[in-house]
């Protein structure tokens, strides 16, 4: 059913469609949906399972209930910059059926931390909200010119830590101008720790900071974000975004793939480089980081070799765009 209602549509009308009928708490299927519980502590948090939604689809907090109510453990929003942004210009969202991969350049299109924040705190104060594991997602305002941006990441940290259970400072999306040139070290340093200090010094408490990062870093850069995030004492990295990469592997018509132009793709096609990145991180860390695992996850199996080779928590969303709302409950259940 999902597919027939949504494979014909614009891919973004068909995302909007969907996320109103969760929002709306009304299931796009009838499927009655299992709620796992596998509870893990992470960062001192308990997650209920091991499985939640990747930063992307609930860009602005509006869905969370719902979205967890198909069985995700918790649910990433964002990314979220400091001023409100339209993103780019449409078409912007790109399927490639054939991998079931998706090429999108949203260019981090949301309501601004402000409204977010309001919208966050309006949802804590409801038993549905209280208790959620809600992780937010931070980045960089494209108009804020590069040696603004340490101060337009605090000023995002400033107003949505107070709602988050973690933080997560984005800085490895392809579609902000300049945005990825923030992972090399001496860039990096100054915004996490800038950002960390105000994680620290949230009002009720300190809340828990992680970095998400690129898969096509060279292994070089990913051995020097993790040594930095150690020296700084982060909480963990997330690992990883989409790529920029085109590989000769995928399997839709290259004349589609061009037509879908520059963007980051997501899917099974990047699981690999992600699982790469991974074990390269927990070898480099050892215990004292969490790990984030996100990038290609589209199984159960894929979600318990992710488990296997390090990761604390899994996240999906490409996934979940193909296999429709009752996806969240199954791949949640492979982590008990």
């Amino acid at each position: 059913m999902f597919d027939v209602v949504f494979r014909s549509m614009d891919p973004e009308k068909a995302h909007e469609r969907g996320f109103l009928a969760i929002r709306a708490g009304r299931p796009v299927t009838r499927h009655a949906f299992a709620q796992t519980r596998a509870p893990r502590t992470v960062m001192g948090i308990e997650f209920p399972n091991g499985f939640g939604l990747a930063a992307g689809f609930d860009k602005n907090a509006r869905s969370v209930p719902g979205l967890l109510a198909l069985g995700f453990g918790h649910v990433e929003i964002g990314t979220v910059t400091a001023r409100a942004q339209p993103g780019n210009p449409r078409p912007r969202l790109f399927r490639l059926v054939d991998d079931r991969a998706i090429v999108n350049r949203m260019g981090f299109n949301n309501d601004g931390a402000a409204e977010v924040a309001a919208r966050l705190h309006r949802l804590r104060r409801t038993a549905a909200g209280r208790d959620a594991v809600i992780g937010v997602n931070i980045g960089k305002t494209k108009l804020v010119e590069p040696a603004d941006a340490v101060a337009d990441y605090v000023e995002s940290a400033r107003l949505l830590a107070p709602f988050a259970s973690y933080l997560v400072v984005n800085v490895s999306s392809p579609n902000t101008p300049g945005l990825r040139d923030l992972q090399a070290v001496d860039e990096l340093r100054p915004l996490l720790a800038a950002v960390k200090d105000v994680a620290d010094r949230t009002p009720g408490g300190r809340v828990p900071l992680l970095v998400k990062i690129a898969p096509d870093l060279a292994d070089a850069d990913v051995d020097a974000v993790a040594d930095l995030a150690l020296e700084l004492g982060l909480d963990g990295i997330s690992a990883t975004n989409t790529t920029i990469a085109r590989p000769a592997s995928l399997l839709t018509e290259r004349s589609v793939v061009d037509a879908a132009g520059a963007g980051g793709l997501s899917g099974p096609v990047l699981a690999e480089r992600a699982t790469e990145v991974l074990v390269r991180l927990r070898q480099r860390v050892g215990d004292g980081l969490a790990i984030i695992a996100v990038g290609g996850v589209t199984t159960p199996d894929d979600v318990r070799a992710r488990l296997a080779a390090g990761a604390d928590l899994v996240q999906g969303y490409t996934g979940f765009v193909y296999e429709g709302p009752a996806w969240p409950s199954r791949l949640a259940a492979a982590t008990a």
